[in-house]
Protein backbone atom coordinates (compact mmCIF):
# COMPACT_ATOMS: atom_id res chain seq x y z
CA UNK A 1 0.00 0.00 0.00
CA UNK A 2 1.72 3.26 -1.35
CA UNK A 3 2.33 6.16 1.63
CA UNK A 4 0.38 8.62 2.45
CA UNK A 5 1.42 11.86 0.91
CA UNK A 6 2.36 14.08 3.15
CA UNK A 7 0.46 17.42 3.69
CA UNK A 8 2.82 19.55 5.58
CA UNK A 9 6.21 20.75 4.89
CA UNK A 10 8.23 20.58 7.87
CA UNK A 11 11.01 22.86 8.54
CA UNK A 12 13.20 22.32 11.92
CA UNK A 13 16.00 24.81 13.00
CA UNK A 14 18.22 23.78 15.65
CA UNK A 15 20.70 26.38 17.28
CA UNK A 16 23.30 25.03 19.25
CA UNK A 17 25.82 27.76 20.74
CA UNK A 18 29.48 27.27 21.90
CA UNK A 19 27.91 27.77 25.77
CA UNK A 20 25.99 24.96 25.09
CA UNK A 21 22.63 26.81 24.89
CA UNK A 22 20.77 24.85 22.78
CA UNK A 23 17.09 26.85 20.52
CA UNK A 24 14.96 24.50 18.36
CA UNK A 25 12.24 26.12 16.02
CA UNK A 26 9.68 23.91 14.02
CA UNK A 27 7.71 25.37 11.34
CA UNK A 28 5.29 23.35 9.96
CA UNK A 29 3.24 24.51 6.81
CA UNK A 30 0.65 23.72 4.74
CA UNK A 31 1.41 21.78 1.76
CA UNK A 32 -1.50 23.17 -0.20
CA UNK A 33 -1.71 26.83 0.34
CA UNK A 34 1.94 26.75 1.66
CA UNK A 35 0.71 28.84 4.97
CA UNK A 36 2.04 28.66 7.73
CA UNK A 37 0.17 26.62 10.45
CA UNK A 38 0.22 28.51 13.57
CA UNK A 39 -0.01 26.80 17.12
CA UNK A 40 0.11 29.59 19.25
CA UNK A 41 -3.36 30.82 20.44
CA UNK A 42 -1.56 33.91 22.28
CA UNK A 43 -2.80 37.14 21.43
CA UNK A 44 -0.10 39.31 19.72
CA UNK A 45 1.43 41.81 21.05
CA UNK A 46 0.03 45.69 20.32
CA UNK A 47 2.92 46.70 18.51
CA UNK A 48 2.28 44.39 15.84
CA UNK A 49 -1.36 45.52 15.11
CA UNK A 50 -1.73 46.66 11.30
CA UNK A 51 -1.94 49.98 11.74
CA UNK A 52 0.95 50.18 14.03
CA UNK A 53 3.03 48.07 11.39
CA UNK A 54 1.49 48.42 7.99
CA UNK A 55 3.65 49.03 5.06
CA UNK A 56 3.28 52.16 2.72
CA UNK A 57 2.11 49.88 0.21
CA UNK A 58 0.61 46.89 2.05
CA UNK A 59 -2.91 45.97 0.53
CA UNK A 60 -4.62 45.26 3.75
CA UNK A 61 -7.53 46.73 5.20
CA UNK A 62 -6.52 47.40 9.21
CA UNK A 63 -10.28 47.35 9.73
CA UNK A 64 -10.53 43.55 8.47
CA UNK A 65 -6.94 42.60 9.55
CA UNK A 66 -6.42 43.65 13.32
CA UNK A 67 -2.33 42.37 13.15
CA UNK A 68 0.35 42.68 10.74
CA UNK A 69 0.66 39.00 9.89
CA UNK A 70 4.46 39.17 9.42
CA UNK A 71 4.81 40.34 12.62
CA UNK A 72 3.00 38.34 14.11
CA UNK A 73 5.08 35.40 12.63
CA UNK A 74 8.27 37.49 14.09
CA UNK A 75 7.31 37.44 17.51
CA UNK A 76 8.49 34.37 18.99
CA UNK A 77 12.04 34.91 16.86
CA UNK A 78 12.36 38.68 18.56
CA UNK A 79 11.89 37.28 22.02
CA UNK A 80 13.68 33.97 21.75
CA UNK A 81 17.08 35.88 20.40
CA UNK A 82 16.42 39.31 21.64
CA UNK A 83 19.74 39.16 24.39
CA UNK A 84 21.99 37.81 21.77
CA UNK A 85 24.23 39.65 19.76
CA UNK A 86 24.10 39.19 15.41
CA UNK A 87 27.45 38.06 15.30
CA UNK A 88 27.71 35.27 17.94
CA UNK A 89 28.67 31.80 16.50
CA UNK A 90 26.00 29.05 16.44
CA UNK A 91 26.05 25.83 14.85
CA UNK A 92 22.78 25.21 12.83
CA UNK A 93 21.09 22.26 11.94
CA UNK A 94 18.02 22.69 9.68
CA UNK A 95 15.91 19.82 8.78
CA UNK A 96 13.49 19.20 5.70
CA UNK A 97 11.47 16.08 5.08
CA UNK A 98 13.90 15.34 2.45
CA UNK A 99 17.38 15.96 4.43
CA UNK A 100 19.27 17.86 6.42
CA UNK A 101 21.54 21.36 6.26
CA UNK A 102 24.20 22.05 8.71
CA UNK A 103 26.93 25.46 8.90
CA UNK A 104 28.39 26.68 11.34
CA UNK A 105 27.83 30.67 11.00
CA UNK A 106 27.03 33.80 12.54
CA UNK A 107 23.34 33.60 14.18
CA UNK A 108 22.08 36.92 12.03
CA UNK A 109 22.83 34.02 8.99
CA UNK A 110 20.72 31.41 11.02
CA UNK A 111 17.99 33.84 11.97
CA UNK A 112 17.80 35.38 8.33
CA UNK A 113 16.98 31.77 7.09
CA UNK A 114 14.54 30.93 9.34
CA UNK A 115 12.94 34.63 9.24
CA UNK A 116 12.47 34.08 5.43
CA UNK A 117 10.20 31.19 5.60
CA UNK A 118 8.23 32.73 7.97
CA UNK A 119 7.88 36.06 6.66
CA UNK A 120 6.83 34.11 2.93
CA UNK A 121 4.38 31.86 5.00
CA UNK A 122 2.64 34.69 6.82
CA UNK A 123 -0.18 35.61 5.36
CA UNK A 124 1.46 39.03 3.96
CA UNK A 125 0.55 38.93 0.72
CA UNK A 126 3.84 41.28 -0.64
CA UNK A 127 5.81 37.85 0.63
CA UNK A 128 3.91 35.14 -0.32
CA UNK A 129 4.60 36.19 -4.08
CA UNK A 130 7.50 34.19 -3.16
CA UNK A 131 5.62 31.13 -1.60
CA UNK A 132 6.91 28.87 -4.97
CA UNK A 133 10.41 28.78 -4.17
CA UNK A 134 9.06 27.52 -0.46
CA UNK A 135 8.94 23.88 -1.70
CA UNK A 136 12.82 24.10 -2.73
CA UNK A 137 13.81 26.17 0.51
CA UNK A 138 17.90 26.13 0.56
CA UNK A 139 18.88 27.35 3.87
CA UNK A 140 22.19 29.27 3.79
CA UNK A 141 21.57 30.53 0.29
CA UNK A 142 24.40 32.46 -1.51
CA UNK A 143 23.33 35.72 -3.05
CA UNK A 144 24.23 33.97 -6.31
CA UNK A 145 22.02 31.35 -5.65
CA UNK A 146 19.30 33.20 -4.72
CA UNK A 147 19.53 34.86 -7.65
CA UNK A 148 19.40 31.34 -10.24
CA UNK A 149 16.46 29.94 -8.00
CA UNK A 150 14.08 33.56 -8.23
CA UNK A 151 14.77 33.63 -12.12
CA UNK A 152 14.60 29.82 -12.81
CA UNK A 153 11.27 29.76 -11.13
CA UNK A 154 9.98 32.61 -12.74
CA UNK A 155 10.77 31.82 -15.99
CA UNK A 156 9.84 28.76 -15.67
CA UNK A 157 6.32 29.94 -14.96
CA UNK A 158 6.54 31.88 -17.84
CA UNK A 159 6.99 29.16 -19.98
CA UNK A 160 3.99 27.13 -18.57
CA UNK A 161 2.23 30.31 -19.19
CA UNK A 162 3.47 30.10 -22.58
CA UNK A 163 2.51 26.59 -23.07
CA UNK A 164 -1.27 27.31 -22.34
CA UNK A 165 -1.45 30.40 -24.87
CA UNK A 166 -1.32 33.15 -22.48
CA UNK A 167 1.40 36.11 -22.27
CA UNK A 168 4.60 35.65 -20.44
CA UNK A 169 6.84 37.80 -19.20
CA UNK A 170 10.06 37.16 -20.68
CA UNK A 171 11.75 40.49 -19.92
CA UNK A 172 11.08 39.87 -16.04
CA UNK A 173 9.69 43.35 -15.51
CA UNK A 174 6.77 41.47 -12.67
CA UNK A 175 9.75 40.20 -11.09
CA UNK A 176 11.23 43.51 -10.82
CA UNK A 177 8.45 44.71 -9.19
CA UNK A 178 7.79 42.07 -6.99
CA UNK A 179 11.60 42.38 -5.40
CA UNK A 180 10.80 45.61 -5.18
CA UNK A 181 8.00 45.58 -3.11
CA UNK A 182 9.92 43.07 -1.01
CA UNK A 183 12.45 45.35 -0.53
CA UNK A 184 10.73 48.36 0.53
CA UNK A 185 8.92 45.64 2.93
CA UNK A 186 12.38 44.73 4.45
CA UNK A 187 13.15 48.43 5.24
CA UNK A 188 10.28 49.23 6.80
CA UNK A 189 10.14 45.71 8.90
CA UNK A 190 13.86 46.23 9.82
CA UNK A 191 12.81 49.95 11.25
CA UNK A 192 9.72 49.14 13.11
CA UNK A 193 12.07 46.17 15.16
CA UNK A 194 14.82 48.75 15.16
CA UNK A 195 12.38 50.73 17.79
CA UNK A 196 11.40 47.25 20.14
CA UNK A 197 15.29 45.29 20.22
CA UNK A 198 17.87 46.58 22.18
CA UNK A 199 20.02 43.92 20.23
CA UNK A 200 20.77 43.74 16.83
CA UNK A 201 20.32 39.61 15.96
CA UNK A 202 17.04 40.27 14.23
CA UNK A 203 17.76 43.42 12.42
CA UNK A 204 20.94 42.05 10.53
CA UNK A 205 19.02 39.28 9.58
CA UNK A 206 16.38 41.12 7.74
CA UNK A 207 19.26 43.86 6.25
CA UNK A 208 20.54 40.05 5.04
CA UNK A 209 17.29 39.40 3.43
CA UNK A 210 16.98 42.80 2.10
CA UNK A 211 20.82 42.33 0.25
CA UNK A 212 18.61 39.21 -1.74
CA UNK A 213 16.10 41.71 -2.79
CA UNK A 214 18.09 44.28 -3.44
CA UNK A 215 21.36 41.86 -5.50
CA UNK A 216 17.92 40.18 -7.29
CA UNK A 217 16.57 43.25 -8.74
CA UNK A 218 19.76 44.97 -9.91
CA UNK A 219 21.00 42.29 -11.57
CA UNK A 220 17.47 42.53 -13.59
CA UNK A 221 17.03 45.86 -13.79
CA UNK A 222 20.87 45.65 -15.42
CA UNK A 223 20.69 42.99 -17.19
CA UNK A 224 24.02 41.61 -15.64
CA UNK A 225 23.44 38.54 -16.88
CA UNK A 226 26.86 37.39 -18.67
CA UNK A 227 28.09 35.23 -15.93
CA UNK A 228 24.94 33.02 -15.86
CA UNK A 229 25.38 32.89 -19.63
CA UNK A 230 28.72 31.12 -18.92
CA UNK A 231 27.49 29.06 -16.23
CA UNK A 232 25.07 27.77 -18.33
CA UNK A 233 26.38 27.54 -22.54
CA UNK A 234 26.36 24.19 -22.60
CA UNK A 235 23.11 23.82 -22.87
CA UNK A 236 23.25 25.42 -26.16
CA UNK A 237 23.78 23.13 -29.36
CA UNK A 238 26.26 25.76 -31.16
Amino acid sequence: MPAKAATELIFEYHFRFESGLEKHFTLKVDKSSLSIIRTSLAEPPDWAKLGQFKCSHCPLDPVINKYCPVAVNLVDILDEFKDFPSYEQADVNVTTLNRSYFKHTSLQAGVSSLIGIKMVTSGCPIMGRLKPMLNFHLPFATLEETQVRALSFYLLYQYIRWKKGETPDWEMNELINIYEDIRVLNHNVSRKIANLESRDTSINSLVILNNFADYVTFTLDEKMLDELEVILKDFSRE
